[in-house]
This record gives C-alpha cells, structure tokens and sequence, in this order.
C-alpha cells in the first residue's frame, strides 16, 4: 500500500469533484421521480426483511431458540441471504421479472435478511438473564418470560437496525442500478458512464436530503424508546419551558398510573411519539404500495424462472476461471481484513463522540452524527470511483475507499450501541469518585463489548461483500469476476464465487458466535 500514490494522486481527485460541480438539476423532475421510487422500494424491501428476520432471530438466538437444529437451521438462512449480494439477487430477479422496482425490491428484502436477523438476533443473545429469570420464578412459561423481559431489552436495537437498514437499502440502490433494478441507480449509472458527473453529483445529493430525513426519523424514534438512558448521567443539560412543562405532565401521568393500578399504559409524550410514528410508517407503507409500479400478483408466475436461473449456480464450476477466483478471493479476504481494522481505529473515536449519553456538550455529537450523515450520504461507489480516480485500478484506492465507509458505518453502530447501555452501573461508578474516562472503561465498555465485537464481525463480512461493488470500479476484490460473470451468463462460475463467499462468511459467523459465547462467560 503507498500512501506517496495516494497524496500523488489529490490533484487527479480535485480535478474529478471540479467536473462534478456545480450539480446539473436539468433532470429534476426525474430525479425526484426515481428516489421516490427508490424510497418505496428501500421501504417495502426492508419490511418484508423485517418480517422475516424477527421469527429466524428467535430461532437464531441461543437464548430463545428451540433446540440446536433450528439454532443451525436459522443461522444458515442468515448466513446465506448475507453471503449473497445483493447485486445477484437483483440480477437472478431482473432476469426472472424484467427491469422494474419489483426485482430491486426482492433483492433488497432477501439480501436485507442477512443484517436484520443477524442483528435481531445478537441483541437477544445480549439481553441480560436476571429479568428473564425473574419472569420465570413469577410461574411464566418460556415464551411469556421471552416477551416480557427479553425482548423489551433487544427492542431498542432492533428499532434501531430497521431504521438504519433503511437508510442503507436507500443508497444500496446505486448498485442494484447496474443490473436494471429500478430506482435512483438507473440515472446514476447512467450518469456515470457518460462521464456526466454533474447529473450524478445531483442525483446523489438527493438521495442525500432523503438519508438525513430518515436519520432525523430514527434518531427521534429511539430517543423516545431509549428514555432516559440517552441522557448524559453526568450533567443534566438546561431545558426549556416546554420541555420542564413536559416532563412534569408525563411524570404525573405515571405517578396517577402507579397509584390506580391501571392496566394500561399512560399516554406520555414519548409514548405519542411512538403512536405517531407507527401510523406514519403505515400511511407510508400503504402509499408505496398503491403508487409503486410493479405487477405483485402477476408476478408470481415467473417465480419459475426465477428458480430455473438459481439452479443454474448449482453446482459451482471452480474450473473456468480458477486463477481469477483464487486472485479475486485473496484480495478480497485482505480489503476486508485492512479496511475494517483502519476504518476501526477511525469509527470508535467517531462513535464516542456522536453519543449522546456520553458526551456532555450537545453541539458536540449532533455536529458529529451531522458530519457522519453527510459521509453515509454518499454512495460507496462514488467514494470507490474518486479514489481509483486518484490512485488508478487495483485493490489499494478500493481498501482506502471501503476504509471510509467502514468507518461512517461502524461509528454510527458503536454510538447506537453506547447509547443502549444501562445507566445504573454508570451512577454507581460516578457515586465513587470516578474520572469521566474510568467511567467510561468501567462501566461503558464492559457492556457495550459483546455487541460491538459482533458488529466487528459483521463489519468483516460486510467489507467482504463490498469487495463485489468495488471490483466493478476497478476496485480490486471478487467483483469483477462476479458481475463479468453474470453478464456473459456464466452461472456456475458466479455459483463458485457465491459459494466462496458464503463459506468465508459462515466462518467468521462461527467465530463470532465462538467469541460471544467467551465473553458471555467472563461476564
């Protein structure tokens, strides 16, 4: 890796922004046209994998799961929606249902799984024991004693993932372009590969303003979930008229709550902002499905052929182009394993910084969670096309750039994560006499552990498969085997590098399931 490549190649870099600036908005009509599109297809795509992946992570997490096949059986499933990319799952339904969202859709449900259930998952295996052991001792059957106690703890987390895959499906849209599967990505692609940077550049920035919108959204959501645990416990900050106004109407609501036994829960601002939100998310769901031109019904007859394309990755042909692969594969193994550790030591920093329950100055960590939205704003593959810009083909300008996303990724991860732990530990510690930093590494960090190593984990396959993106731009990694493959209709070759994948991410899978099981009984 030369840093001298890189710094040499800034001029190359600025010649490129200055080409893309100012943006072109000729096309706006079409462009607000297209991300309306992508927003009801990240949608609908991150519904259908919510509701799939909240049964599997119950059978997928060792605390909740049945017996140990279906603890395989789920984890598999995961494992496997995860190990595809979705750049194939577009490509296999394209094929199958034509140009349209209704391909982008699928693909981003199925391949949305793999997150989502590993996710949901993991936060259930980290909910603490005590209150589930409680339940129990009451007379609770195992099921009654999940719901009340287990799942309000991983419910945050949960929210928290939906909302961010939301986000994600919405930029993921600028790859699934390259195949045809509707969206933003069409008039970026196209964009690109007319040298147009400025349409691209605008095109972008609207996708920008609608990823900060969800951002707001969901930051909101979990304040409201979250309580009082995203509040700093060292200093209570001034609030308004409004606000004491507030919150000494929603502490009397309770108190009356407590006092008549009421069943039913009080009408506190955070819970009406919870009711708004449900019903915005529905009213929502029910406009994409009503405007979103895709024909659901119609469609199911071509599931045929969908299936017909899928077994033709079976079985996988590791002769065609085997030095490729092993090439493409070794690459991709060391873009992942570099870009997570450097965009690690950028992301933990970051992620301290944008908590808000950990840092005392608001200005602080909104100007950060601000900047982070401005980065994830941007797709991967605009930052993979600056960088080659720079530093020319080869996996080297595809590390750098996957190290940056990895970065913005993780960070927003690792605050989420510190702002979902227990407030108690941290009082008793501050009780003490404690510094803000043996706080911090005394009661911060030992919980936050095992959900920020299985996000580190995660971090490693996703940078995995982000290889496949990459190497499209000449980014070094798998993908150019992958999508050259596709493209001249050789399946069994794009069945071998699926299958590669999938056998290095169920590695790391076990590892991760290996090193939380460690930390579960240090704990």
């Amino acid at each position: 890796m030369s840093f001298a490549g890189l710094f040499g190649g800034f001029s190359d870099v600025a010649a490129l922004i200055a080409r893309m600036l100012p943006p072109d908005f000729y096309q706006l009509s079409g462009i607000i046209s297209a991300t309306i599109e992508t927003l009801w297809m990240a949608l609908l795509g991150t519904t259908i994998a919510v509701l799939i992946s909240f049964p599997l992570s119950f059978g997928a997490a060792k605390n909740t799961t049945p017996n140990k096949f279906v603890f395989a059986l789920c984890r598999g499933i995961i494992t496997m929606t995860r190990a595809i990319p979705d750049l194939i799952f577009a490509a296999i339904f394209v094929r199958a249902f034509g140009i349209g969202p209704l391909a982008g859709i699928l693909a981003l449900g199925l391949h949305s799984i793999g997150m989502i259930g590993k996710m949901f998952a993991d936060a259930l295996e980290n909910a603490d024991a005590m209150p589930r052991e409680a339940s129990v001792s009451t007379g609770a059957s195992k099921w009654q004693a999940i719901f009340a106690s287990i799942l309000p703890q991983a419910t945050p987390t949960m929210i928290g993932t939906s909302l961010y895959r939301l986000d994600i499906n919405v930029r993921a849209s600028a790859v699934l372009g390259l195949v045809g599967a509707g969206g933003i990505g069409f008039i970026i692609q196209s964009a690109l590969r007319s040298l147009d940077y400025p349409s691209a550049l605008a095109a972008v920035s609207v996708i920008f303003i609608v990823i900060l919108a969800i951002e707001f959204f969901s930051s909101k959501v979990r304040a409201s979930i979250l309580g009082e645990r995203s509040a700093s416990v060292v200093v209570v900050r001034s609030q308004s008229e409004r606000s004491i106004r507030r919150t000494g109407r929603d502490r009397t609501l309770l108190v009356d709550a407590v006092t008549m036994r009421s069943l039913v829960p009080p009408l506190t601002s955070d819970r009406k902002s919870r009711i708004i939100s449900v019903w915005v998310y529905v009213i929502m769901l029910a406009i994409a499905l009503g405007t979103i031109n895709m024909p659901i019904f119609s469609s199911f007859g071509y599931f045929d052929d969908a299936w017909r394309i899928v077994a033709q990755l079976v079985p996988p042909d590791f002769t065609t182009a085997r030095s490729e692969l092993i090439t493409g594969m070794s690459e991709s193994l060391a873009i992942a394993f570099i870009s997570t550790t450097l965009g690690l030591f950028i992301a933990i920093p970051l992620g301290l910084l944008s908590s808000r329950n950990i840092v005392v100055r608001k200005m602080v960590f909104v100007g950060t969670r601000s900047m982070l939205v401005v980065f994830r704003g941007i797709p991967e593959l605009i930052i993979a096309v600056l960088f080659v810009s720079a530093m020319g083909l080869g996996p080297v300008p595809g590390t750098l750039a996957l190290t940056l996303v990895t970065a913005f990724f993780m960070s927003k991860l690792i605050a989420d994560t510190f702002e979902e732990v227990d407030p108690s530990p941290r009082e008793a510690i501050f009780a003490t006499g404690a510094t803000r930093i043996q706080e911090l590494f005394g009661s911060v960090l030992p919980q936050a552990m095992p959900a920020l190593v299985s996000q580190i984990l995660y971090m490693l396959d996703v940078n995995l498969r982000s290889s496949t993106v990459l190497g499209i731009v000449g980014g070094g990694g798998i993908g150019f085997l992958l999508l050259g493959s596709i493209r001249v209709f050789e399946f069994g070759t794009t069945g071998a590098v699926v299958f590669s994948i999938f056998v290095v991410v169920y590695a790391i899978e076990l590892v991760g399931s290996w090193v939380r099981g460690v930390l579960d009984k240090a704990n």
